[in-house]
């Protein structure tokens, strides 16, 4: 709990995976993908009560072996490649608050592919959050190598830009303004916007985090530069 208000940490982890198979329990430097996230949540200090949602029984029993709870088997149609995330979130949510008769004002949304982010992540986040009173709040990096200058598109067998010309000879760090992408890790709701099927809303904070933290695992690239961040930041 911060200020008075209940949080509520889900995690959601859905058995279907395409460019890592099994991403969620793959061994990532000889521990399951998804034990990082927990961790973290498990050390994180304003969590009142943390949950997986997942349709798998591999990952619902290594959660189980964690001590987190798995309160339900999340539904086939909350599980394919077309469900949204603000479902997956009111389906949580609702079952829940019914099941434990209490509503939760907060739901923090942490993703099991970041597996660099850190409790004291989350914490700061969270009193953020509370600070700011925004619609919800994001994490980001700065996105120097996919700024949207670098986009291009195909018109006419030559390359126009999509948003406005690139300035030559100067480094990417210098663009303006700059830009930011989200990174994975950290997602933090309102109760009542959810509830009103709003995931972000109009007004969205950011946490910004390093990109050496950043890092969400889509594929087997992306798992190799992960388990390497991770085994340089042991020495």
């Amino acid at each position: 709990m911060i200020n008075n208000l209940s949080v509520l940490g889900l995690i959601p982890a859905r058995g279907g995976s395409k460019g890592v198979p099994k991403k969620n329990i793959k061994l990532l430097n000889g521990i399951p993908l998804i034990n990082y996230t927990i961790k973290a949540a498990k050390k994180a200090r304003y969590i009142d009560k943390l949950i997986v949602s997942t349709d798998n029984n591999e990952i619902s029993s290594i959660c189980k072996d964690q001590n987190i709870e798995v309160p339900f088997v999340r539904p086939k149609k909350l599980s394919d490649d077309n469900a949204k995330s603000i479902d997956v979130i009111i389906h949580a949510l609702k079952f829940i608050e019914k099941k434990d008769n209490k509503v939760y004002d907060i739901i923090l949304y942490l993703e099991p592919p970041s597996p660099l982010r850190s409790y004291n992540d989350i914490n700061e986040s969270l009193e953020i959050f509370v600070e700011k009173n925004p619609d919800s709040l994001v994490s980001v990096h700065e996105a120097n190598q996919f700024h949207p200058i670098l986009m291009k598109k195909i018109e006419n067998e030559y390359l126009k830009p999509i948003w406005k010309k690139e300035p030559e000879g100067i480094p990417r760090q210098l663009y303006n303004p700059t830009a930011y992408m989200r990174n994975g890790a950290i997602y933090i709701f309102k109760r009542e916007n959810i509830l009103n099927n709003i995931l972000y809303g109009d007004k969205v904070f950011p946490y910004i985090m390093p990109i050496e933290k950043s890092i969400c695992i889509d594929d087997i690239r992306d798992w190799y530069v992960a388990e390497q961040l991770i085994i340089n930041e042991k020495k």
